[in-house]
């Protein structure tokens, strides 16, 4: 019993950190307000203000001013768990396990002349806190998680003339997160933590071969952890299995990214956006942790666990509009449509996600020349997916998944 025990709490940590790093259905967009309000359509050759550091870097030499842009996007998620059977006994099944969720963003460029431009840029490109209720019925499968990446991005472009811009820059990127879970056996619960900070890069281009005609291609880096952390076991010693911590380490690394996109000004009042993003999932096909400290007849499968995962590449697309009222008022529209890289026989209540489609209105207004405040607003659905799992010491659990969720979106661009 004691084997079968320490090796489900030390696979369970491996399946925690894959799912929650690597799910386009919780990856975060929201690094822009205005971006927001045409579902990203466009994000990598608007270059709208000052959070094109992230969309596009060239695209701060075509800014003309120095600026500074911040905003938070709130996420309101909902889900309904249908047709669960199995889990814990006399389990729950509410749902609902993301609460209300903050995510901000700030940038600021400056511009020095001759074409050259420098910015800087701090927001979370990954994230997630989800947390079932204490009586979950599909908890030895996951109870509660929180991960956090935070990105500093200093940037340089350069205008190289009038029709092709440059711009990319390191970025710095710290990565923490506490996972928990109960056990199947008795009150057993598992607590997994780790950190590390690691570096990537982003460039891009943007071509203008007319005036009313930008295209934008950027490229962001992979970027490659190395955890450290520890899994620690509690709640068992009534089982004669003693509280329990093992040193751990886990190697990820979460994947490059391309986005290309046109923006097309129709005439002095509209503006249309089209774009597509490929991202590299399928380079989390397995995910491996090793753990320190583990002696005995155990060491041998304990020491080092590895697990499927088998992620697939996926694309997502978006366009939309902005109609320009006056010279105050600008309302943006879009409608994205984005794949999930889970797969029916590795889904699990961690990332319960599938394809999703979303729809977003916006609207810019500038009461000065200098000033301009960003409010938008999404709603998000996503098909119906199956969960069926029957993992050896964790017990058969299965349920139906409906995913959706409003986001709202508020921000502020300062010229100087």
């Amino acid at each position: 019993m004691k084997k079968v025990m320490l090796k489900t709490t030390l696979s369970l940590s491996v399946a925690l950190a894959s799912t929650q790093l690597f799910a386009s259905g919780f990856a975060l967009n929201e690094q822009s307000i205005s971006g927001m309000g045409t579902g990203y359509a466009g994000r990598s050759s608007s270059a709208e203000d000052a959070s094109t550091v992230y969309g596009n870097p060239a695209g701060m030499s075509l800014l003309g001013r120095d600026q500074v842009t911040a905003g938070v996007a709130t996420i309101d998620a909902k889900t309904d768990i249908r047709n669960a059977s199995g889990g814990r006994a006399g389990g729950t099944n509410d749902g609902d396990m993301v609460p209300f969720t903050s995510v901000p963003n700030g940038f600021i460029v400056k511009q020095l002349g001759n074409g050259w431009a420098v910015g800087l840029g701090a927001y979370a490109p990954f994230g997630l806190i989800t947390d079932y209720e204490s009586g979950f019925a599909g908890a030895n499968y996951g109870q509660k998680s929180e991960v956090k990446v935070v990105t500093l991005q200093p940037t340089v472009s350069y205008a190289i003339n009038d029709m092709v811009s440059i711009g990319g820059g390191p970025t710095f990127n710290r990565l923490s997160g506490e996972l928990s879970s109960t056990l199947a056996l008795g009150n057993g619960f598992v607590d997994v933590k780790g950190d590390d900070t690691a570096v990537g890069y982003n460039i891009g281009v943007i071509v203008q071969p007319t005036n009313t005609t930008r295209l934008g291609l950027t490229y962001h880096s992979k970027v490659s952890y190395s955890l450290d952390g520890h899994t620690s076991v509690t709640g068992l010693t009534g089982f004669g299995i003693p509280d329990a911590r093992y040193k751990g380490s886990l190697d990820i690394t979460t994947p490059e990214n391309v986005d290309f996109s046109i923006t097309q000004k129709l005439d002095d009042q509209w503006t249309v956006y089209g774009g597509a993003t490929w991202t590299r999932w399928s380079r989390l096909q397995n995910i491996t942790i090793n753990n320190q400290g583990v002696t005995g007849p155990l060491a041998p499968q304990l020491t080092s666990i590895t697990e499927q995962q088998n992620w697939h590449d996926t694309w997502a697309s978006a366009i939309g509009v902005a109609y320009r009222v006056n010279k105050e008022w600008v309302l943006r529209s879009g409608l994205s449509v984005d794949q999930a890289p889970t797969n029916n026989t590795d889904r699990s209540v961690r990332i319960p996600t599938g394809d999703r489609k979303a729809i977003s209105f916006g609207a810019g207004w500038s009461p000065t020349d200098d000033l301009t405040i960003d409010l938008a607003v999404s709603y998000l659905k996503e098909e119906d997916v199956n969960v069926n799992l029957n993992v050896p010491g964790k017990g058969a659990y299965s349920s139906t998944y409906e995913n959706s969720a409003w986001g709202y979106g508020l921000g502020a661009t300062y010229k100087f």
